[in-house]
């Protein structure tokens, strides 16, 4: 990893947002890199070398909305439709033809709807943390409105315009450390606590996040880092991706239980609530996503999967990229 710490490059391309950060290390065929949220490209900062090392030309981008990339003032401009065209444009200015491309959270439902819509860009598709679930069933909005009971399920607490900056954007740190710590294997609630997915009537999200202590894979350091980036821009850009959720399901319905047939992976943790809930989207995969190569459940792990275990999702980025056709 040593030999390839000077060989990081950082810069921005042209693309239907305005412009595109990503950061880029190594040569070879191009993996893009696309995280979730509340994350950016450097979220993916423990792959970047291993893959260069790996002979991949591995690039990570932080999304429209995020870090140095730019934030159009629309809530619809973070349309998946959007996304996905952002996503070709860079491997585009990239001098490239086509990509593997591999998401974690948000960013692997804009990877897996990426491969969806352009598959003459993306060759290959893996999936970290949250499963594919094809296009179909009722309007999303009426689904999240309908769970948690008395309770308010946080995609549903995200959907108006401002509510979560109020909450967030006074401590952006303590904040981002909450809710990093709350999905992290070593320090989320204990199991039958109050879960940190729902928001108590009259309550805010924070107010069940663990506090006063950080996951192992979250240094000081690292955490003002990305608490940097996001007093910097303000939280509106990622959250509006939650806001498009009813138009995604409008615009994709040409798509509805589609299937990916690219060459897939997908690794989730044992602990982590996108996997427990979507558990029948994982088992639906040889119908949904019909080139899937490997998929495995990395026992104890939680929601910040390629920080929580590195190594481990190195090693099988690596080992699936190397059996893909060339």
């Amino acid at each position: 990893m040593v030999q390839h710490a000077e060989q990081i490059t950082h810069r921005t391309v042209a693309t239907p947002a305005g412009r595109i950060h990503l950061v880029e290390q190594g040569t070879g065929p191009l993996v893009l890199l696309v995280h979730g949220f509340p994350e950016s490209w450097y979220s993916w900062r423990r792959q970047l070398p291993a893959l260069a090392e790996a002979g991949y030309r591995a690039v990570a981008l932080d999304v429209r909305g995020y870090g140095r990339s730019s934030g159009p003032a629309a809530t619809e401009a973070y349309r998946m439709l959007e996304l996905v065209e952002d996503n070709a444009a860079v491997v585009h200015a990239l001098g490239e033809e086509s990509a593997v491309i591999v998401g974690h959270d948000w960013g692997a439902t804009i990877a897996a709807n990426s491969a969806l819509l352009k598959p003459e860009v993306f060759r290959a598709v893996g999936l970290l943390s949250v499963p594919y679930t094809p296009r179909g069933g009722p309007r999303p909005s009426e689904i999240f409105a309908q769970m948690g009971g008395d309770e308010e399920f946080y995609v549903s607490y995200f959907q108006e315009p401002g509510r979560a900056e109020a909450e967030i954007e006074p401590d952006v740190r303590g904040w981002l450390a909450g809710f990093y710590a709350a999905l992290s294997a070593d320090t989320m609630p204990a199991p039958g606590a109050p879960d940190p997915h729902f928001v108590a009537k009259g309550g805010t999200l924070r107010d069940r996040f663990p506090a006063g202590r950080l996951p192992a894979w979250l240094g000081e350091s690292e955490l003002d880092f990305y608490a940097g980036e996001f007093e910097r821009t303000g939280l509106t850009g990622a959250l509006n991706r939650y806001r498009n959720m009813d138009r995604d399901w409008e615009d994709l319905a040409d798509y509805d239980g589609a299937p990916i047939t690219q060459p897939s992976l997908f690794v989730g943790g044992s602990l982590d609530a996108s996997t427990i809930w979507l558990a029948d989207a994982i088992e639906a995969y040889p119908v949904t996503l019909p080139g899937l190569v490997s998929s495995r459940l990395l026992d104890g792990c939680g929601h910040w999967i390629q920080q929580e275990r590195p190594d481990e999702i190195n090693d099988l980025l690596i080992e699936w990229l190397a059996a893909l056709p060339s």
